[in-house]
């Protein structure tokens, strides 16, 4: 994150007296319009944040760098971003810590990025796949415009993961995607035993797949899956109440740990209710499930 005096070509965040924000990139000689008039970006630059700046109508603005949350809410999107509520749980259930490597698939507009390449620091490494090229540039555009300049750390791979996945070994892996089951042989082949996986998804189709995927495979630890909600609230004086509204259902956690190579994941005590798995599941079948009669060899 930037620090010092206030420059052209960075992101501010202007907020009301009402707290409405207002997302502003300075510019030389350029003015920000309100309904209570205009802002001169050169009353900024060159300031320190922190201030606040009066519009010709009178009104004030209270002018700061934006926080990392904020940002990663109000920059330009190639893609759908993680939300600060998703990054933070990510970050503290796959473990990543400074000096990390890890591997990220579907960087999208570089959200989720950011907050990875501040968790590892400059000593570890983040390997970013993405499909596709423009997704992969407005991810780049993003990172450097919020850190100023390009980060040591980050790796940006355009290509499918499974047929692009380079040998380095990773500590952590995060999957941000549509079909995560499709990596998980991928991904077992790099991670180092011990190491945590993390697949953000957005529907129960999506979570019970992937799951059940982790357990066929049998090389993992049992797959824990989690959603966060979180609630805002109002304290003025004895007016103590929950915000109107709240942030609600973004997507699911997936997390599991890779085991040893040659070791099996302990059997299950809890078996599945009858007719989870019915006739006409495609799927992957747990190994430790009992065999289904509709998988059973015709006559015997």
């Amino acid at each position: 994150m930037r620090t010092g005096p206030l420059q052209a070509g960075e992101r501010i965040t202007l907020t009301d007296p009402k707290g409405r924000r207002h997302s502003v990139v300075l510019e030389v000689g350029r003015t920000f319009h309100t309904t209570k008039g205009g802002i001169s970006h050169d009353e900024l630059i060159g300031g320190p944040e922190g201030v606040v700046v009066r519009s010709v109508g009178g009104m004030q603005f209270l002018a700061l760098r934006p926080l990392l949350n904020e940002f990663s809410v109000t920059m330009p999107r190639g893609a759908a971003v993680v939300y600060p509520k998703d990054a933070a749980q990510i970050l503290v259930a796959a473990d990543i810590f400074p000096g990390a490597r890890v591997l990220e698939a579907g960087v999208g507009s570089g959200a989720l990025s950011l907050y990875l390449l501040r968790a590892i620091g400059p000593a570890g490494t983040l390997y970013s796949y993405e499909r596709r090229e423009d997704f992969a540039a407005v991810a780049r555009r993003n990172v450097t415009s919020f850190l100023g300049a390009e980060h040591p750390a980050w790796q940006v791979r355009v290509g499918d993961l499974v047929q692009t996945i380079g040998a380095e070994p990773v500590d952590r892996v995060v999957l941000d995607m549509l079909a995560p089951w499709d990596c998980v042989e991928a991904v077992a082949r790099v991670l180092v035993p011990g190491g945590v996986v993390c697949c953000y998804v957005a529907t129960t189709t999506q979570l019970g797949r992937v799951v059940d995927t982790f357990r066929a495979h049998g090389s993992f630890t049992e797959p824990e899956a989690t959603e966060t909600t979180v609630r805002g609230w109002h304290a003025e004086g004895l007016a103590i109440r929950p915000a109107h509204s709240s942030t609600g259902h973004t997507g699911f956690l997936v997390t599991t740990r890779r085991l040893a190579p040659g070791v099996q994941a302990p059997q299950r005590k809890r078996r599945p209710a009858p007719g989870a798995y019915g006739p006409d599941y495609t799927g992957p079948r747990p190994r430790n499930l009992p065999p289904h009669p509709a998988d059973a060899e015709p006559g015997a």
